[in-house]
């Protein structure tokens, strides 16, 4: 067989899987949309409590399959993507009529947007799969999977979990699948089938890329370089922790991780003692090429794959670097960002840049050079008790997330440390490229349909408590009660022509003859610095009366508490 038959012969089978699987998920949305929203509630609480039952073992089994992170915190992240999930879409209305307003007659409607791609990362497999199949199942879409190919079987293992729990629970039989024989080429080919409805991505920036150029809906999300700014108001122990805890979590393999700090020269020393003594290492000077060389690609765009997600003891090895046993992280101090400095880049590992800014001004430039570097819309930190700085910081950052004392990692993802919405797939906005600017939820799955039915809005109008309008009504004026100081206002026009000599005159036969100002600079369309001229010589001179003469804005002037011609 030559190889040209041979790769089309392999073309063929993949587009027949592909088929298949599209073919079950339309058996399985039609299913899904006779579930009433207490059903589909009781599938996703089973999903999502088989998860947690299996959370440790998940666990293991990608570690064990990928060789990277760590088993404690992969089965935190678990029990993140299934309890903390659920506790948080739980009460979520998304079948049916969702909200009704009867006073302005809108109904609306949720529908599931139809079968969804669910493309999955190797550095959370599990509680990526976890979380993705619960958020698509209560919005009642199904979901078809294309695993990453190094965390195939944790993967696969974690979506039969949920997948049995669902069918137990009445869901139908192919409401969650994926592709058995993992490819680029598959896919790519799910990714594009006709059937799919949206594609549910993360994964590397060139996955993503290929997700948005499907032509359908898609919410895929960019990569992280986040700058966490320790200004010197901070409180060092607790920024010290945070970074640890935050950059060593599953070894650094969320997105949301720090990969520099940014320290104030005043307290750069301090930070550094800090670290020191939490069992990190500084790498020496003639250190950092070996650990550059280790870390980063020989074209040194990006972290080389083999070091993601592994032990900081582990990559010093790596780049023959000698470190005390026990060492939780390895620290590069450079001193700049950017294409020269390597390391100022994603690491997704133990391996933190740290950099001393000179001032606020040049922190908030290295942040900014550090999100250009590869983050922008993803995540920002700064870690301060100045709040007017904290508002200057967040307006800056052209990131997604402004976090401000807090860890990244857990920031990021929400609802620990904060209460942005709870997710595994971080939306960066236009910055990076994305759809969404927020963390992506069950909500963002749902088409929202409104039925209006018709009103009438009616246009309110004040009046004055009197309106005059009758032939000669000016003659009122002479009579009127509390006509003592008056405000005439009007346009050029009114006063060349003569209009505003004839309201003068009939006020000037007053038994006593009232104080008048004649306010004449109204435009056809007035400048709000007329609007504020004329306020003021309002205000000064304080008139119990205003007469307005002539049309449109003239009039709009008299709509107040006063007798109006």
């Amino acid at each position: 067989m030559t190889t040209v038959v041979k790769e089309q012969k392999q073309e063929t089978e993949v587009f027949e899987m592909i088929h298949l699987l599209a073919q079950n998920g339309q058996a399985a949305l039609e299913g899904l949309s006779k579930k009433s929203q207490a059903e589909i509630d009781h599938i996703v609480h089973e999903m999502s409590m088989a998860a947690v039952d299996q959370h440790m073992a998940l666990a293991r089994h990608a570690c064990e399959e990928t060789g990277r992170g760590v088993y404690e915190d992969k089965a935190i992240k678990n029990l993140y993507a299934s309890e903390y999930i659920w506790n948080s879409i739980k009460d979520d209305q998304t079948v049916g009529i969702i909200d009704q307003d009867d006073q302005r007659g809108l109904t609306y409607v949720a529908e599931p947007v139809g079968i969804i791609c669910g493309v999955t990362p190797t550095t959370n497999p599990t509680s990526t799969t976890i979380f993705k199949a619960i958020i698509a199942i209560k919005t009642g879409n199904p979901i078809i999977f294309a695993f990453h190919p190094s965390a195939q079987q944790s993967s696969k293992a974690a979506a039969q979990v949920v997948l049995e729990a669902a069918i137990r629970a009445g869901a139908p039989e192919h409401c969650i699948q994926w592709i058995e024989h993992p490819s680029v080429e598959a896919t790519k080919q799910l990714m594009n089938h006709e059937s799919i409805a949206l594609v549910l991505a993360t994964g590397g920036s060139g996955m993503v890329k290929s997700a948005y150029s499907t032509g359908k809906p898609a919410l895929g999300v960019g990569p992280g370089n986040v700058p966490a700014y320790v200004e010197k108001s901070a409180k060092i122990k607790r920024v010290v922790n945070d970074i640890i805890g935050s950059k060593t979590f599953d070894n650094g393999m969320i997105c949301a991780s720090e990969q520099a700090a940014i320290v104030d020269k005043d307290i750069y020393q301090e930070v550094k003692k800090e670290f020191e003594a939490h069992q990190c290492y500084f790498v020496k000077n003639n250190e950092l090429k070996k650990l550059e060389a280790a870390v980063m690609k020989e074209d040194r765009s990006a972290v080389r794959p083999d070091i993601v997600g592994r032990p900081a003891v582990k990559i010093a090895e790596m780049a023959g670097i000698k470190v005390p046993e026990g060492t939780k992280m390895l620290i590069a101090e450079l001193k700049g960002v950017g294409e020269d400095y390597p390391l100022s880049k994603e690491k997704l590992s133990p391996v933190l840049a740290m950099v001393k800014a000179t001032s606020t001004e040049h922190a908030f430039d290295l942040c900014e050079a550090m999100l250009h570097l590869g983050g922008l819309g993803h995540t920002a930190v700064i870690h301060t008790e100045d709040e007017q700085l904290q508002e200057k910081f967040g307006l800056r950052m052209k990131a997604c997330r402004i976090l401000v004392n807090t860890p990244s990692s857990a920031g990021g993802i929400g609802d620990m440390y904060n209460e942005l919405i709870p997710s595994l797939t971080l939306g960066c906005g236009s910055y990076g490229k994305n759809s969404v600017s927020h963390n992506v939820s069950a909500t963002d799955l749902i088409n929202i349909k409104t039925i209006s039915k018709r009103r009438n809005n009616m246009q309110w109008v004040k009046l004055p408590p009197k309106v005059y309008f009758e032939q000669n009504a000016l003659l009122y004026l002479a009579e009127m009660d509390k006509v003592e100081r008056v405000v005439l206002i009007c346009d050029p026009g009114m006063v060349e022509f003569g209009y505003a000599s004839l309201v003068e005159g009939v006020l000037r036969r007053r038994k006593i003859e009232p104080q008048i100002k004649v306010f004449s600079e109204v435009e056809p369309n007035p400048s709000t610095d007329t609007v504020y001229r004329g306020l003021d010589m309002i205000t000064t001179f304080k008139p119990d009366t205003i007469i307005a003469l002539g049309g449109g804005f003239c009039n709009g002037c008299c709509e107040s508490n006063v007798d109006v011609l």
